[in-house]
């Protein structure tokens, strides 16, 4: 009889359950890791006076006062195409409304 004592485990083969389970952990893991490391730069930045915008906010933000400019043409064709869209959207919801009536 076999007596296992506190710290020790039974051995075991690798199961691709086990691989499997482990891999997540690590995905897991490394994501938290890699919050905590964005938090860390952000505090260390804060504390030397600087502002740092976090990483999803940095991704989203634009220049600073840059307004696109259109031509009117450009906002004619623009406008020609839209139409043109909603004429053909239209059209297909009234091909769609007659066969149902048809049926």
């Amino acid at each position: 009889m076999l007596l296992l004592t506190a710290g020790e485990s039974m051995a075991r083969g690798r199961s691709p359950q086990d691989l499997t389970t482990l891999q997540m952990a690590l995905v897991g893991y490394q994501i938290e890791k890699q919050k905590i490391d964005d938090k860390i730069r952000e505090i260390e930045a804060q504390l030397k006076g600087k502002r740092v915008a976090a990483p999803s906010e940095a991704a989203e933000k634009k220049a600073p006062g840059v307004k696109r400019v259109l031509s009117p043409a450009a906002r004619r064709r623009i406008a020609a195409a839209q139409r043109k869209r909603w004429a053909e959207h239209r059209k297909r919801i009234k091909q769609a409304t007659k066969e149902s009536k048809q049926e």
